[in-house]
């Protein structure tokens, strides 16, 4: 497993160790966040009609609407390295950023770069070989890296802005999830964990092997999915694990309460184990504190079951919300793209009514139930 780049003098160069987090677990944490929105004066703003979609429901890209024809989705993403070997860091945080236009329903057309590396310490030839890492994945997308902006930076931080284009109609948004809708999630569980174990050098080379190959795997099934009649929303799994995110679809829709079947959840080779050992990252608990209070899980789950359900994802898969008759196409398009892991893992219900007249689930504040 090559998880070091060397410098002309053979010094070992160890990306992770310049930076304080890593992948999509840099997020700020979702409760942090919510109070940095809530103060930004984001809500005051006079939105054009043809924004189809901002940050109301924080979405994973911004729609605008051109024509009747066309739509533009506008997205960026970047973060701390996840692992220590360049290229493989460049193709992770490229496909990632990616997988936002995807998820909105579009088609990617070009990228700019977003460059922040400590110049004095990392050599030039690593620096170059993280932007190798992410034109590759671009060439794989059939998108071109147009520009970019670069800056000297105590940590190294690499990522990209991403354009697609959509059809209006097509616009797959994670707030139009309907009652009775099946979940369906594209890619197995568990990057944190496995990121965690890289960190501490517990990982071997198959399970390098593994975290590689489900972060660096483009999201393309995004596109033939929103073309499906019954699929009504999605979104990808990144930062605040499938819990977080399918809280968000709940939340976003505003009368649904979602369900996650535990024993359906798809995970990444020997990650329950490590889990289950503490081996999980500061984000997952960040994370739980952050939307805990909406979650209810269910007697009966194991005790590392909160760790996986908040677990980072790096470059996550699809999650699909659509009507159950779409299930078996859903599935299809996956898996007619390489997807062979995809599951899946839960429903959409309406939302209770308690006798005072508010919508409950299980309790005023839960959105999400967690079952065995």
């Amino acid at each position: 497993m090559s998880t070091t780049t060397t410098s002309p003098t053979t010094t070992p160069i160890r990306l992770t160790q310049f930076s304080h987090g890593g992948g999509c677990g840099c997020k700020i944490a979702p409760g942090v966040l919510s109070e940095i929105l809530r103060g930004s004066g984001a809500a005051g703003m006079v939105l054009p009609p043809e924004l189809l979609v901002g940050i109301e429901t924080a979405d994973d890209a911004a729609v605008y609407q051109l024509n009747d024809e066309q739509a533009l989705i506008a997205t960026t993403d970047f973060f701390m390295p996840i692992v220590d070997d360049a290229f493989d860091f460049g193709r992770i945080a490229a496909t990632n950023a990616i997988s936002d236009v995807y998820a909105m329903g579009g088609r990617p057309i070009m990228a700019l770069a977003i460059v922040a590396m400590p110049v004095n310490q990392l050599p030039v030839e690593v620096i170059g070989r993280v932007l190798e890492g992410g034109q590759s994945v671009c060439r794989a997308a059939g998108i071109p890296i147009a520009g970019g902006h670069t800056i000297d930076s105590v940590e190294p931080i690499y990522g990209l802005v991403v354009l697609g284009l959509v059809h209006p109609a097509r616009v797959r948004r994670n707030r139009d999830a309907r009652a009775g809708d099946v979940l369906v999630l594209g890619k197995p569980l568990g990057v944190g964990v496995l990121s965690a174990a890289l960190k501490k050098g517990l990982l071997d080379d198959a399970g390098y092997a593994c975290l590689v190959d489900t972060t660096t795997r483009l999201n393309t099934p995004g596109m033939a999915l929103a073309g499906l009649d019954g699929v009504h929303a999605l979104t990808d799994v990144t930062g605040f694990g499938i819990a977080g995110h399918t809280l968000e679809m709940a939340r976003g829709a505003g009368n649904l309460h979602a369900v996650l079947e535990w024993q359906r959840l798809p995970l990444l080779s020997g990650v329950e184990a490590w889990a289950a050992q503490g081996t999980v990252t500061g984000a997952s608990r960040r994370n739980w504190e952050g939307y805990g209070a909406e979650v209810a899980l269910a007697p009966g789950l194991p005790a590392h079951a909160q760790a996986l359900l908040t677990d980072p994802q790096t470059s996550g898969g699809l999650l699909v919300s659509c009507a159950p008759q779409a299930v078996d196409a859903v599935l299809r398009t996956f898996r007619e793209q390489g997807f062979a892991d995809a599951a899946v893992v839960g429903r959409m219900e309406a939302l209770a009514t308690g006798g005072d007249g508010e919508e409950t689930a299980g309790g005023s504040a839960t959105r999400l139930t967690v079952a065995p």
